[in-house]
């Protein structure tokens, strides 16, 4: 049963609204920024009959229309590729529902229902998506800083002025520092963004583009937030050859079934690219200086708790 009186307290809370004014801020910024980049905005795909398979390819979530099953979108990555054949630059303001474990409600940074930014770049490399996204980060910060300084003070934030480039760091080298379960620590342990780079196949899907001369090692790259925020954004190169694709999708333990529609796409040739998603409630909790990421949307749902 939906808690109604708590959902109204939220509703009328001060902190709430002023975030999601910030947030109003933040959303205009980045297609401001995005636009100038010469970027094509394209409208989101809610349901589709494949979607990131995000390492649990077992949770899907179904809906059925006229007898044919769709799958509520996770994130967008197939239709991003493919629309490149289309717009060498294009962007989108993605709905992303993500069933997460119920031990994450109370982490401060999990919603499973959430929208991202989600880009991508036709013919580009980590190393130019990467410089996008410093630029995009340090605009929209910038913009946030002046244009938001009122809604800032009342919630008592005071943002730093970051200057790219940003420290880089590899998963080894996070791992050795402060172990396997090393982003909150990572992340605590900064005061400016960092880039985590070079991912292990593992821990990674079946799309993200392998080195040529690594074996094992993903050409991709995550966004840390400083202050303890955790990860920011997430990305780099795709696989786009066939064969390749088939490849990863045997590793990963899938059914080249579940992806027949991505492989004839696939066939038909898609271009080489390099993108990222980059979660709009976390940038705003990260802007305002949020302790719990339901401050951050109005009927906001964490992991295992029921919501309007």
């Amino acid at each position: 049963m939906i808690d109604i009186t708590r959902l109204l307290e939220e509703m009328s809370s001060t902190e709430l609204r002023l975030a999601i004014q910030v947030q109003t801020k933040l959303i205009s910024l980045i297609r401001e920024f995005l636009l100038r980049e010469k970027f094509v905005e394209l409208l989101p795909v809610i349901i589709s009959p494949i979607t990131d398979p995000l390492t649990d390819f077992r949770v899907r979530g179904e809906v059925e229309c006229y007898g044919y099953k769709y799958q509520i979108t996770k994130s967008m990555i197939f239709h991003k590729q493919t629309a490149l054949k289309a717009f060498p630059r294009i962007f989108c303001f993605s709905p992303n529902v993500r069933i997460e474990p119920a031990e994450r409600q109370n982490s401060g940074r999990h919603l499973i229902e959430f929208v991202q930014l989600d880009l991508e770049v036709r013919e580009a490399s980590r190393e130019d998506v990467l410089g996008l996204g410093e630029r995009l980060f340090s605009y929209v910060i910038e913009g946030i800083r002046r244009g938001a300084d009122e809604e800032l003070t009342l919630l008592g934030r005071k943002l730093p002025e970051f200057k790219p480039p940003f420290e880089r760091i590899t998963y080894e080298e996070a791992v050795r520092e402060f172990g396997q379960d090393f982003e909150l620590k990572l992340s605590a342990a900064r005061q400016e963004p960092v880039w985590l780079l070079d991912f292990p196949l593992e821990v990674r899907e079946f799309y993200d583009r392998e080195y040529n001369n690594r074996p094992g090692v993903l050409v991709d790259m995550d966004l840390i937030y400083p202050e303890g925020y955790g990860e920011a954004l997430s990305g780099g190169e795709r696989e786009y050859q066939v064969e390749r694709i088939q490849e990863r999708i045997r590793k990963k333990g899938i059914n080249p079934e579940a992806y027949a529609i991505y492989l004839k796409l696939a066939e038909s040739g898609l271009y080489p690219s390099a993108g990222f998603g980059f979660g709009i409630e976390r940038l705003t909790r990260f802007v305002c200086g949020l302790k719990d990421i339901g401050r951050t949307r109005l009927f906001a749902k964490k992991p295992a708790q029921f919501s309007l």
